[in-house]
């Protein structure tokens, strides 16, 4: 039995992958930024007697996370998985939105995932093992207008973990990066008021609204074909027992599609020309020095 640590579990990714570990006979420690909106997570898992652990994790406030760490590890005694799942999107040309609006998406999709990561380093170093998944996106990627801003967070998201991977890799600690095209979420529904073309926010001046209202119009007509979000929790469960020499899981058909359109090498093949390149596979091999 694992002990699994997911961000952003009121909905979506989060959800499903709480029922989907629970399911697996891991212990799960469900965090999301609001306990109020827990009730369809704990109503599913009493439905199908799963016990998972619910509190608050607001990803924006890392100096919390220490707190939270340390109380999981001083009840499971370990963390196996930390799945980084907590994140937002805000459509928009980038020219129209506020700094605040970007720096909210930086903040949870970025800084809030990879300072949790830091924050469990220490530990899983420790332990000599773990997996750290992070929930990307096919815009992490490939960069489409109106998407600025979460593009920007996902590609440093991946950036960031292909690098890290190289780094912990000494002490048995795996990182993946998941792919997933649309799904049945909750993270559009501030992007797609009912009543309106944008949302009440928007510059109603904008020389961009044409291009910002035909790119919302589109994902409108693609939500009702959106895929269940179950899919990716399975997933996840299957990355967590996987042998971590995969970075990258495409979620569907699509990202396989892009991910192969996109990505000639392996991620083995990659591991291996990007270790050549820094002259590190020495410290992945666990020597003291180059010359070992």
């Amino acid at each position: 039995m694992a002990t699994i640590l997911i961000t952003g579990c009121s909905s979506g990714f989060g959800l499903a992958s709480a029922l989907a570990f629970a399911r697996n006979g891991d212990q799960v420690y469900a965090r999301m930024r609001d306990t109020g909106k827990a009730g369809q997570l704990q109503q599913a898992a009493d439905q199908e007697g799963l016990k998972i652990h619910i509190k608050t994790l607001d990803v924006t406030q890392p100096a919390t996370f220490e707190g939270v760490i340390k109380e999981i590890v001083g009840e499971a005694g370990r963390i196996d998985v930390l799945v980084n799942n907590a994140g937002i999107l805000r459509v928009g040309a980038f020219e129209d939105l506020a700094e605040q609006a970007i720096r909210d998406v930086m903040e949870t999709n970025f800084f809030g995932p990879m300072l949790l990561t830091r924050t469990v380093l220490p530990y899983m170093r420790e332990q000599n093992g773990g997996y750290i998944i992070m929930i990307s996106s096919l815009s992490g990627i490939a960069g489409l207008s109106g998407d600025v801003t979460y593009t920007g967070s996902k590609f440093a998201l991946e950036g960031a973990t292909e690098a890290l991977r190289h780094e912990v890799d000494r002490w048995g600690i795996k990182v993946a990066l998941v792919q997933a095209a649309l799904y049945e979420t909750n993270i559009f529904a501030p992007n797609l008021p009912n009543d309106s073309m944008l949302p009440p926010d928007y510059p109603a001046d904008s020389p961009y609204r044409t291009l910002v209202e035909t790119k919302l119009e589109g994902l409108r007509s693609k939500i009702p074909d959106a895929l269940d979000p179950g899919i990716v929790g399975d997933l996840l469960v299957e990355i967590a027992g996987s042998d971590g020499s995969q970075l990258r899981w495409p979620a569907d058909d699509l990202s396989r599609m892009v991910l192969g359109a996109l990505f000639a090498k392996s991620d083995s093949e990659r591991d291996a020309f990007l270790r050549g390149a820094a002259g590190t596979d020495w410290w992945s091999e666990g020597k003291s020095g180059p010359d070992g």
